[in-house]
């Protein structure tokens, strides 16, 4: 089992940083690979631009929430929830499992 973590692909947890504007105010996110692919695939089915779906998301985070903590943390839980909600899985060479 271990053998299936310690060969996944290095660019899937490595991580990346974007910068961008959120709701007028220009910032940078974190995230690893793995993580972005998720966040742009969410994008694309929201029909909007990546930086235009985070904003998006943040907006709506402030108006329920107030200030979040840790953005990134909360994405990377949205990247599960989205992943876990669609019945699938992320193989570890990247590719997406239908369980």
């Amino acid at each position: 089992m271990c053998q299936m973590f310690a060969e996944e692909n290095r660019d899937r947890y490595k991580s990346a940083t974007r910068r961008l504007r959120l709701n007028g105010q220009s910032t940078s996110i974190r995230l690893e690979g793995a993580f972005w692919d998720i966040v742009d695939q969410m994008a694309e089915k929201a029909g909007m631009t990546t930086p235009a779906f985070l904003s998006k998301l943040h907006s709506e985070m402030l108006e329920l929430h107030g200030e979040t903590t840790n953005f990134t943390s909360m994405l990377r839980c949205a990247c599960t929830l989205h992943m876990d909600a669609l019945g699938q899985d992320l193989r570890p060479d990247g590719r997406i499992a239908v369980a």
